[in-house]
């Protein structure tokens, strides 16, 4: 006897699909092996897990209303200032190559479109994320559209045009060989090409330099990014 919600396929029991694809349930399954991934190598804790999908099962889970009431599960991983003075593009280059940083020619480029021009007014600490390809969710890579995406829908922020060259100055510890590009809207260069920011740590030193960003664009597994990090909504 087929026990309900099943079907059987090549001799094995499995689910029917009533409200979801299969796509759909995939999706959900590939999670669900993420988060039993997790818990076994202990960067979730078994009990707290349980405990959060049993709410699940019983419906005690209440659901954010909107996007901008959905609080980041990702931990801050360094927080800056924006508003800190500089103003003009002058002032950026001049900042930056004063402690010895490098600026790349693309970097050069957009930081001369006005469209960067948008520095805040006063000064403002952000905290910012700093998460794989992979930990949104994609092991096989991404385009930048997906990424942003998905990074919204986990409950980060594209960062503010300012983010990437102020980072580049406060983040001086910044370890050989990390790249860490920047999401953001990008910005258009002198060409006509959609670019948006990263941060380099290289053998010739600590670089600001800018990267293809159109829509399409393809991001590996293993490359990191940063988002600002909304705030928890809880009282």
């Amino acid at each position: 006897m087929i026990p309900d919600g099943f079907g059987i396929v090549q001799g094995r029991f499995v689910m029917t699909r009533k409200r979801v694809t299969d796509d759909q349930y995939g999706q959900l399954q590939r999670r669900m092996d993420e988060v039993a991934r997790r818990v076994d190598e202990g960067t979730l804790p078994f009990d707290l897990t349980m405990r959060a999908l049993q709410s699940f099962i019983e419906g005690k889970f209440r659901f954010a209303d909107g996007d901008q009431k959905k609080p980041s599960r990702f931990q801050p991983w360094r927080t800056i200032k924006l508003g800190t003075g500089l103003q003009t593009v002058d002032d950026f280059r001049k900042a930056i190559k004063k402690i010895g940083n490098r600026i790349g020619e693309y970097a050069n480029d957009i930081l001369g479109n006005p469209e960067f021009i948008t520095t805040s007014t006063k000064e403002i600490k952000v905290d910012l994320v700093n998460v794989s390809v992979a930990e949104l969710g994609f092991p096989n890579g991404a385009t930048r559209k997906k990424i942003y995406a998905k990074a919204k829908e986990l409950g980060l922020k594209l960062c503010p045009a300012e983010v990437g060259p102020q980072l580049r100055l406060q983040y001086r510890d910044q370890p050989m060989n990390e790249w860490l590009y920047i999401g953001m809207e990008p910005i258009t260069d002198s060409v006509g090409y959609l670019r948006a920011w990263y941060i380099e740590c290289s053998g010739d030193g600590l670089w600001l330099k800018a990267d293809y960003a159109d829509p399409g664009s393809f991001w590996s597994a293993v490359d990191r990014w940063v988002f600002v990090r909304r705030p928890s909504t809880r009282a």
